[in-house]
């Protein structure tokens, strides 16, 4: 692509932020980059990449709302 786009959200626990993506992934399937990949400024946040088909986005978007309360 010529151009990228993403989304930086905070980890709504006490969790790492590596731990948080370890979590949602195992539980969901959805990969989220843990925000220390990008430097130790990063923690407490992840990245979620918008670079991809809408409806890959949806499904990502629907299992992500399994894990809230």
């Amino acid at each position: 692509p010529k151009a990228t786009l993403y989304v930086w959200a905070r980890v709504p626990t006490a969790e790492t932020s590596a731990a948080f993506s370890k979590r949602v992934l195992e539980a969901t399937g959805v990969w989220l980059t843990p925000g220390t990949a990008f430097g130790p400024h990063g923690e407490g946040y992840v990245r979620i990449s918008l670079c991809l088909p809408e409806g890959r986005l949806r499904e990502a978007g629907e299992r992500l709302r399994r894990l809230l309360p």
